[in-house]
């Protein structure tokens, strides 16, 4: 094991700390696959605080010399290289709000070994040609056992698979808006909102929110005033606030746009990672509203299928005109494993067993930002922190992306001029617990100290 050292002459702690576990690689002290000492015991040897050694495995990382194992530490790298890696090497991603991907889920063995059992198949080869744009038939039945609980009387005929969330969202847009019409959507909303919006030319109506969402009368006023016609809504572990809607709230909502003839878009990507998922729009409103549920937040974003529920069969074959016209159709093998999944139940076992790891790194967060003022769902992967008053969420971000983590600021999810000063931070993305612990603790240390290039008031 290694031990630890400062080296000479270095302008910052961390990197005399660096400087030295290079030297002593390439002198042969210290080997390949050794294994270095916890941070802990690092900065107790060196009487330096923990950010400090934070820093210093992040940037080892970056130049390649070691490499994290989950569960069992830190080691020097096969093939260490000298030198900075440059931003692709990124190491410590907090930005990406994908699931993690939990070793008892086993997904490296377990979608290879499905794709094949499929293939197997005396229909196999069938999942490689093209197929309807609303989508397989088989697949449509299977998403209604998925979705059955959370939205009662659904039919085959009301659903269409299509290539991910964000695909459906966009043709959703396109069937039933028109340059210039308006969208209500959170104050804080997810950027592929955004996105569509701008190849539109939509005008988004920010509405404000609390702890628990989108209040109702800002949206009943922004009818009022706006002639609003579609509500965007994340209604569970919302993205970025972390909120989730009281079904009283959800009720509100749904009876306001019912009044005021607009559309409702309900995404509705964490709500299976709840342990009791809340009442859906779409169960309230069902002839208002079109329910999107992607596999891309309970499984893994590689898995290209979401399901929409639409008003009416005839809404949902109008939908697929559009589909035809953008994408064609979803992914058929694609489609045929997320089937597969719901009928043998793993699906429901990986979305639990995400759930379980999500609970495990929040605690890991909640440790370490615990002083701070931040929200989270406790079974989501994703926090939103609110700065103190010395930093800007954009400086933040900045400063952060310099020091080796990556976060995303506020500005992008704000629909309105000046939002708060906040960031949100994905837990879902970093390899192990050990990475993101090492991630959020040189975040932590950054957001402790005044602003770089400015003063501290004393």
């Amino acid at each position: 094991m290694w031990t630890p050292r400062l080296s000479d002459g270095a302008k910052m702690k961390y990197l005399g700390i660096v400087d030295a576990l290079e030297a002593d690689i390439q002198s042969g002290r210290v080997s390949r696959g050794d294994r270095l000492p916890a941070q802990r015991a690092i900065a107790e040897a060196l009487d330096v605080d923990l950010t400090t050694v934070t820093r210093a495995f992040n940037e080892a990382r970056r130049r390649g010399l070691v490499s994290a194992q989950a569960g069992r530490g830190t080691f020097i790298a096969d093939a260490p290289r000298s030198g900075v890696a440059g931003p692709q090497n990124l190491l410590i991603d907090l930005s990406m709000n994908i699931p993690p991907q939990p070793q008892d889920a086993d997904l490296q063995r377990l979608i290879p070994d499905t794709l094949r059992d499929i293939l197997a198949s005396p229909t196999g080869m069938l999942h490689l040609h093209y197929q309807e744009s609303t989508g397989a038939e088989p697949d449509r039945v299977a998403a209604v056992r998925w979705l059955g609980g959370r939205i009662e009387g659904l039919s085959p005929e009301r659903l269409v698979v299509s290539a991910g969330a964000q695909s459906a969202l966009f043709a959703i847009s396109d069937l039933l808006l028109r340059r210039g019409d308006v969208v209500a959507a959170g104050a804080m909303t997810y950027p592929g909102l955004k996105a569509v919006a701008i190849q539109k030319g939509l005008a988004i109506a920010p509405l404000a929110m609390d702890a628990d969402g989108i209040l109702p009368d800002a949206f009943e006023k922004a009818c009022r005033d706006r002639s609003v016609k579609m509500l965007y809504v994340i209604p569970s572990i919302d993205n970025p606030t972390t909120a989730t809607l009281p079904e009283a709230r959800r009720r509100a909502l749904a009876d306001i746009a019912r009044r005021h003839d607009v559309v409702i878009v309900e995404d509705d990507p964490y709500a299976v990672l709840l342990p009791e998922p809340a009442v859906t729009l779409a169960a309230l409103a069902p002839d208002i509203t079109w329910h999107i549920a992607t596999l891309s937040k309970c499984v893994t974003p590689a898995l290209r299928v979401a399901y929409v529920a639409a008003p009416s069969a005839h809404a949902a074959r109008a939908l697929a005109s559009v589909l035809r016209a953008t994408m064609l159709m979803a992914p058929p093998l694609m489609s045929a494993l997320a089937s597969r999944f719901i009928a043998t139940g793993r699906l429901d076992a990986i979305a639990a067993s995400i759930r379980g790891e999500n609970r495990a790194r929040q605690a890991i967060a909640a440790k370490i930002l615990g002083p701070m003022d931040y929200a989270a769902d406790p079974n989501g992967h994703h926090l939103w922190l609110s700065l103190p008053a010395h930093w800007r969420a954009a400086d933040l971000a900045e400063h952060a992306d310099r020091a080796g983590v990556s976060i995303v600021p506020a500005l992008a999810f704000a629909t309105l001029a000046h939002p708060a000063e906040a960031v949100r931070i994905s837990l879902g993305v970093a390899p192990d617990r050990e990475v993101l612990e090492e991630g959020l603790c040189l975040l932590a240390g950054l957001i402790a100290q005044p602003l770089p290039g400015t003063r501290a008031v004393v």
